[in-house]
């Protein structure tokens, strides 16, 4: 039969993993969905003339959207992008 030890040992050794993948969900897993919730929102709520921040720090205002990419206005002219690079509207 099994040792009383053995089963012992057992019970504590599902009883840790569980309590890791836990602590790896709520640590890691959930709070990255989150921001990735919170980032494909800001996609969404993209428009025409809104003021946004690029990944690489630029400023700049919406001229043009497509489904995967976005023409901003800079000081000095255009430049198209991804639309997966913007990172925040500025707030006026």
């Amino acid at each position: 039969m099994d040792d009383p030890q053995t089963t012992q040992s057992m019970i504590t050794l599902v009883v840790m993993l569980v309590a890791f993948a836990a602590i790896f969900y709520f640590l890691l897993i959930r709070p990255q969905r989150r921001r990735q919730k919170e980032h494909r929102d800001l996609l969404g709520s993209l428009k025409r003339g809104d003021r946004v921040v690029t990944a690489g720090g630029i400023f700049g205002t919406i001229e043009d959207m497509s489904e995967d990419s976005i023409t901003i206005t800079v000081e000095e002219g255009k430049l198209r992008l991804s639309k997966g690079s913007i990172v925040d509207k500025v707030r006026k």
